[in-house]
């Protein structure tokens, strides 16, 4: 390879790692939370968490009995994994969503079962799983 030619791609990506430098300190200093959800998992999961909640009688009962709270179904909702093989997620446009979303609850194994409509997300059932 030409001398020029390497000396061209060391100024190059030289340049580039400066530009990210700068530009991940100029983000950070705003407040601005940067967050990777490429995957169709994080992808689905935020989706779930931007919309206003709704729970199911079952799980209002358990969140009664102060057996689950909402802060541990936030943290099914961000740290879970989607089991799209058994979710429901190509439906008619006036039906919602079903996804069951693995997770974990005081140490044992979970599901969760989520209907994703439009504008708000019903969590249904959650069970345990072994």
């Amino acid at each position: 390879m030409n001398s020029s030619l390497l000396r061209r791609f060391g100024f190059y990506f030289a340049g580039l790692a400066i530009g990210l430098v700068l530009f991940a300190f100029f983000v950070k200093g705003r407040g601005v939370r940067c967050e990777f959800a490429y995957l169709p998992n994080a992808r689905t999961l935020k989706n779930i968490r931007i919309k206003e909640r709704r729970f199911s009688p079952e799980i209002r009962q358990l969140m009664d009995n102060n057996e689950i709270d909402s802060t541990e179904i936030s943290n099914i909702l961000r740290d879970g994994d989607v089991d799209f093989s058994r979710s429901k997620a190509k439906v008619d446009a006036d039906t919602c969503k079903v996804y069951i979303i693995e997770g974990t609850l005081r140490n044992k194994n979970i599901e969760l079962t989520v209907h994703n409509c439009d504008s708000t997300a019903l969590m249904k059932t959650i069970k345990i799983i072994d």
